[in-house]
């Protein structure tokens, strides 16, 4: 969690803003199918659905109020998987700078399956 303060008070950020947040903005960049969990049964890659992607998403809390954000993204087959990650790593830094006025030290994406 990060807190935020000005002359008028504070505000706390909680960890699922921050999963929510760059779920969706990763999300809704070209060529991602979704994001993925991996099962603990079968080790499995698996698509989460919309309302828990949040989950495909770790958020790391630094001293200087700063986080890494790490995704574990599906990708649709046959895209360019550098401008894929490019344009994810871009939307997330952006989304989240943007919503929560909170700097991102790095956005880490892990391709963990293509889909058709």
């Amino acid at each position: 969690m990060i807190r935020h303060e000005n002359e008028s008070g504070s505000v706390n950020v909680s960890t699922s803003v921050y999963t929510d947040i760059a779920g969706t903005a990763a999300s809704n960049c070209f060529g991602v199918k979704g994001m993925a969990a991996r099962s603990v049964s079968d080790g499995v890659y698996h698509l989460l659905r919309k309302e828990s992607m949040g989950k495909g998403v770790r958020v790391e809390f630094h001293g200087d109020d700063s986080i890494t954000i790490d995704l574990h993204i599906i990708v649709d087959n046959g895209v360019n998987l550098a401008a894929v990650g490019a344009s994810i790593i871009s939307e997330v830094r952006y989304v989240v700078r943007k919503c929560t006025d909170t700097e991102v030290r790095a956005v880490n994406v892990f391709i963990d399956s293509m889909n058709g």
